[in-house]
């Protein structure tokens, strides 16, 4: 199952874009940082990954404020056919769980 929950903000968001059917595409980067246990050790864990939120999500995403945190749930797929680079695909955004 391809499943992804983030807690995360977002860092960059680009121009709202349409597609040629006409579907709307909110698409920018989000940051995430946590702290994680593994092997018995305490590790710092930051990245940032590519998102895109398409149709009805894709107007909440862009009405977000930059910088505040927030649950992103969604799934992975490639940028395009023929990249082997990731987009984060937004299909949910709630509150985020303290």
């Amino acid at each position: 199952m391809n499943r992804l929950s983030l807690q995360a903000s977002i860092a960059e968001r680009d121009v709202m874009r349409y597609t040629p059917a006409g579907i709307p595409i909110a698409s920018g980067k989000l940051q995430h940082a946590s702290k994680v246990v593994e092997a018995g050790v305490e590790r710092l864990v930051e990245f940032e990954v590519a998102a895109l939120a398409a149709g009805e999500i894709s107007g909440r995403f862009n009405q977000l404020e930059l910088g505040e945190i927030f649950q992103f749930h969604g799934f992975l797929a490639r940028k395009n056919r023929n990249s082997k680079s990731l987009v984060f695909h937004i299909t949910e955004i709630t509150a985020a769980q303290s």
